[in-house]
């Protein structure tokens, strides 16, 4: 009975993400795809658009009555110091191919390769998803997911934290700090602000402004803000997404401040509240390279690790990006980048991280 549907003709096409209802129809099938996630969805690619001033092309896949049976959401990215690629989705930690199918998995890689030539995009990055043809290198080694469940209270929230981690945030909850969680321009600047210096601080470059304010404004209540403060004065902020029961907190950091008062272990310990308060019962960390202080971070809070899947496929005579501070061939650019003036680093920064994808 499976394979006359299977037969039936599939078209591919790039949607109209500015058409209201087109927007409604891929999110309703996001939504109800297992594999789906807020990276699929069509207010993350909008975002992403506005927020770098780069282009979106999302490809849907129709059956034979006009059903949506497949969707792969892409970015066009472009920049001057890491060159052209096509990504799935682009600075999200996930995004690839959603299918009803193989045949239509394999049509929608076939797709977006031919549009990768098509964009004179000579490299394109897949970020989870079913393998989108043989030609295809596969990574399961550099980055690693932290996913788990949250606890049913406070009180056992924190015996799942591990022992060591545990007396910490129990010491960030005895440290006279405020929190406030919103999304109003107030909560944006201060966030912005926090996020700013952390990354700087780190030596990577910041993300622009309008990436933050345009992921709010497409999630809606879908996403805030928690801010931790001590004495009025903001020292960690985390921006997070809501998808289907999940909390993941995606932009977050600390001021210099921030390690002495243990205020980012009292922001994450407050994220859990809140995201269980607002139903949530799972709670993703999202992703670190294998081997780093991050990683370790997670770990410690009793996040057990799992290899993620990415795809890569480079055009024959370009070489693959490697735009990752972690890259040894950045170790001099990320001491220097550390040691700038803030004011110095916000205003070039998000003008190589647009092009970071």
């Amino acid at each position: 009975m499976n394979a006359p549907l299977l037969a039936r003709p599939v078209g591919l096409r790039i949607a109209d993400l500015g058409d209201a209802i087109e927007r409604a129809r891929i999110g309703a099938f996001v939504h109800d795809s297992a594999d789906g996630t807020p990276f699929h969805l069509p207010a993350w690619s909008v975002a992403v658009a506005r927020g770098c001033g780069q282009r979106n092309h999302y490809l849907v896949a129709e059956g034979g009555n006009g059903q949506l049976v497949g969707a792969m959401p892409l970015t066009e990215v472009h920049s001057p110091l890491f060159g052209r690629a096509l990504v799935s989705a682009a600075f999200g930690v996930g995004g690839g191919i959603l299918a009803d199918n193989p045949r239509v998995a394999a049509g929608l890689g076939q797709a977006a390769w031919a549009l990768a030539g098509r964009l004179s995009c000579p490299v394109m990055e897949v970020r989870g998803g079913p393998l989108p043809g043989p030609e295809w290198d596969v990574d399961t080694t550099r980055y690693l997911g932290f996913v788990r469940d949250l606890a049913a209270d406070d009180e056992a929230e924190l015996l799942a934290i591990p022992r060591k981690q545990r007396a910490e945030v129990r010491k960030s909850l005895d440290t006279d700090l405020e929190v406030i969680v919103g999304n109003g321009e107030d909560e944006q600047r201060t966030h912005y602000a926090v996020y700013a210096e952390s990354v700087r601080n780190l030596g990577t470059p910041v993300f622009p402004k309008a990436l933050f304010s345009e992921v709010l404004k497409e999630f809606g209540k879908a996403a805030d803000l928690l801010i931790v403060r001590r004495g009025g004065v903001a020292v960690s902020s985390v921006l997070s997404l809501y998808w289907k029961g999940t909390v993941y907190p995606y932009w977050g950091g600390g001021t210099r401040d921030a390690r002495a008062l243990r205020a980012n272990d009292r922001m994450y310990f407050e994220l859990m509240r809140h995201a269980r308060a607002r139903g949530c019962a799972r709670f993703d960390f999202g992703r670190s390279k294998t081997g780093t202080g991050a990683a370790a971070f997670k770990k410690n809070w009793g996040f057990e690790p799992a290899p993620l899947t990415y795809y890569e496929r480079v055009a024959e005579g370009a070489k693959a990006r490697d735009a990752s501070p972690a890259n040894p061939k950045f170790s001099l650019q990320v001491k220097l980048w550390s040691k700038l003036p803030l004011a110095v680093a916000n205003r070039v920064g998000p003008w190589i991280s647009r092009g970071l994808g």
